[in-house]
């Protein structure tokens, strides 16, 4: 029996030493579960620190962002404003200048009508009559350029003063001032034309102003000038073309002392040694250049001319009266020649006739002053 029961507690501590051993064993996986355990949650805290700094620095990144766009944005607010206020002064410049420019535009347009005005008041339609000349003497070599290469003339030209008479409109010169004088006293002049009569207005003669000058005009025997000859060689190759081709006798040309090219407007002149050259180009109006094909250029002479002792006066017909308001009772002569004997009469105020011309309603005629007082009509 004793036997037996040493037999079952050997059994029995084997079992709790089994036991004791998946305790053990059991125990050890945990702690290496609790190890495991700990060393995830280290490694979570450690990166979500380095999550931190990493949130950490991207705010501030995003702060200084945000603070660089508001400094921006405040730079370019200013640089808006700065360019808007530049643009309205500009628009404001911009209307200054246009009304600058109507009004220079207006002044631009009086001067033209005023020079227009001018122009119509002082332009001369005459032909220069043909007059027999003479040599009088030589100019002496301290009055002017040398002329053997110059032709110099001199004209002189006076503007006639003159008057538009208009139809139902007369002028009357008496030979002496003293007559013309009473009669402009007068409110009105009562003429007799057979049966009936007719009252006439007398107005004093007030004449636009009249010119007088001298037109120096010196034209030269040696050199022309030329016109369209585009560039088309080279500057140097195109000269010398045209030099050539003006020193060609063949070609109605001569001996080339200088020429002068301008390529940007194709024209030029050119000086020969010797007189009659130009003159016979200029008769001919055109010259051909060779200038690897044939290029017809225009020729004219080269004169210069000037204005001088320009004169501006007003004559003064003292002497003449200007009748208005008169009405067709009867044909122009026997009009004028009732106009005539009623202006002769002393007992109306009058005196000897000079000179008297009657226009007809519907007609113009102008009248033209020597300086001497006495009307042409034209």
């Amino acid at each position: 029996m004793s036997d037996n029961a040493g037999v079952k507690l050997n059994g029995e501590d084997q079992n709790l030493d089994d036991e004791m051993s998946a305790v053990e064993a059991e125990l050890q996986k945990y702690k290496d579960l609790v190890e495991a355990a700990d060393n995830e949650r280290s490694r979570l805290l450690l990166e979500k620190a380095e999550a931190e700094d990493e949130k950490r620095k991207a705010q501030s990144e995003l702060n200084t962002y945000m603070e660089n766009e508001e400094k921006l944005n405040g730079i370019f607010r200013r640089d808006l404003e700065e360019v808007q206020e530049e643009m309205n002064g500009l628009d404001r410049i911009n209307l200054i200048l246009k009304r600058e420019l109507d009004d220079l535009r207006q002044k631009l347009q009086l001067k033209r009508a005023e020079s227009d005005s001018l122009q119509r008041k002082f332009k001369i339609h005459a032909k220069i009559p043909v007059k027999t000349v003479k040599f009088t003497r030589g100019l002496e070599a301290d009055e002017g350029e040398d002329r053997d290469d110059l032709v110099t003339s001199v004209f002189t030209v006076t503007q006639r003063p003159s008057f538009l008479l208009k139809g139902g409109q007369a002028l009357i010169t008496f030979e002496e001032e003293k007559v013309a004088e009473q009669i402009l006293r007068l409110a009105k002049c009562s003429v007799a034309c057979d049966k009936a009569k007719m009252d006439i207005k007398p107005y004093a003669l007030t004449l636009d102003p009249s010119v007088k000058f001298e037109v120096h005009v010196k034209v030269s025997k040696k050199t022309i000038k030329f016109f369209n000859a585009p560039p088309t060689l080279p500057e140097e190759r195109m000269r010398d073309r045209l030099e050539l081709s003006f020193s060609r006798a063949s070609r109605g040309g001569g001996e080339v002392e200088k020429l002068e090219y301008d390529k940007n407007n194709g024209t030029g002149r050119v000086t020969f040694v010797n007189t009659g050259v130009a003159e016979n180009l200029v008769l001919r109006g055109k010259f051909c250049v060779d200038t690897g094909s044939d290029m017809v250029v225009d020729v004219f002479p080269l004169y210069d001319y000037q204005l001088r002792k320009f004169q501006t006066y007003s004559g003064a017909p003292n002497r003449t009266v200007l009748l208005g308001g008169i009405q067709e009772l009867m044909d122009e002569e026997d009009l004028q020649d009732h106009l005539e004997i009623h202006f002769q009469k002393p007992s109306n105020y009058g005196g000897e006739v000079e000179n008297i011309k009657y226009v007809p309603n519907g007609k113009e005629l102008t009248a033209f002053f020597c300086e001497d007082g006495v009307e042409k009509a034209g």
